[in-house]
């Protein structure tokens, strides 16, 4: 079922209450806003996965969602079955393919069955959409990804905003992989692993 919250504060409880599978923040909640709950949360080691609505069509906005360990985001106006996709997509993502064996690059073990990543032996959690984009690039080491192929693979769809969504969610890979990481960025083409 679907549970809604008119503010901020009331949405954090429920959502630590509740366990929900998803969870959609407008970035202008009242009070508590949707950046301040998102960021509580994945504090707290709350890996939920996150859509952002934002009203405001600029790429700060969209950066700012993301960088904070947001899954996607939408903006305003938006048709309910765009939102129900999107929402599709990040479950789809979750589930993931099984994945035989653990994949390694450098230091970096991915596990697809248990949806975990480590440096080193040490857990990195990533978002289902960081995971997603890591195992795509580890599962074929030196093979280099453009970012519309990503976009159609990660996201399943190649015009989904533009290459930047690719870039910020790669930086953050980066950002949590720490010195380990190795994704490789080939200037002028996309990314690869290796």
């Amino acid at each position: 079922g679907v549970h809604v919250e008119r503010d901020g504060a009331s949405g954090l409880s429920a959502i630590r209450r509740l366990h929900p599978v998803a969870v959609v923040l407008d970035v202008g909640l009242p009070g508590v806003d949707g950046i301040e709950v998102c960021r509580a949360l994945r504090a707290g080691d709350d890996w939920t996965p996150i859509i952002f609505v934002t009203a405001r069509d600029d790429e700060v906005d969209r950066v700012l969602g993301l960088e904070l360990g947001a899954d996607d985001y939408l903006t305003k106006p938006f048709s309910p079955r765009e939102l129900v996709a999107r929402i599709r997509g990040i479950l789809r993502r979750q589930e993931g393919p099984p994945v035989s064996a653990p994949l390694t690059v450098g230091a970096v073990t991915l596990d697809g069955a248990r949806r975990t990543v480590t440096v080193g032996g040490v857990d990195a959690p990533l978002t289902t959409t960081e995971f997603d984009l890591l195992a795509k690039l580890m599962s074929s080491p030196g093979q280099v990804f453009s970012r519309e192929q990503l976009l159609a693979s990660v996201w399943g769809q190649a015009d989904y905003g533009g290459g930047r969504t690719v870039d910020v969610h790669v930086a953050q890979v980066r950002a949590k992989l720490g010195a380990g990481s190795p994704i490789r960025t080939v200037r002028g083409v996309g990314y690869t692993a290796s």
